[in-house]
């Protein structure tokens, strides 16, 4: 098991940045798959992006160059960096980790792109 806590959202301007930060109850380095999810206003959860134990990365097209995410098993805590944020970019952000073939999530951080 683990519980997953997101930080970093709030209210930038289009353009800006934001740093999100997943922080997990224990070790990272065996979870094999860990990632962002986002459900804006009166839509469905998306995938936003997943990343391995070997850091390899995987990101939906429209965030492509625009979110970087990344890992700090050192201090079990996943980020996810996000530049040139865009209108529709507002949702609530997840974090979840896949252990043993359970899905974890957290209970989101609320980003809002607003000029």
């Amino acid at each position: 098991q683990v519980r997953l806590v997101e930080s970093g959202g709030g209210l930038v301007q289009p353009g800006g940045s934001l740093r999100l930060s997943c922080a997990a109850s224990r070790s990272i380095f065996s979870i094999y798959a860990m990632g962002w999810y986002r459900q804006a206003p009166g839509k469905g959860r998306e995938l936003v992006a997943t990343i391995t134990t070997n850091n390899s990365t995987n990101y939906a097209d429209s965030v492509k160059g625009r979110l970087t995410l990344s890992r700090e098993n050192a201090k079990n805590t996943m980020y996810l960096q996000m530049n040139n944020l865009k209108l529709e970019d507002t949702a609530v952000y997840y974090c979840h980790a896949v252990i043993d073939g359970i899905v974890y999530w957290g209970k989101g951080t609320l980003v809002t792109v607003s000029s």
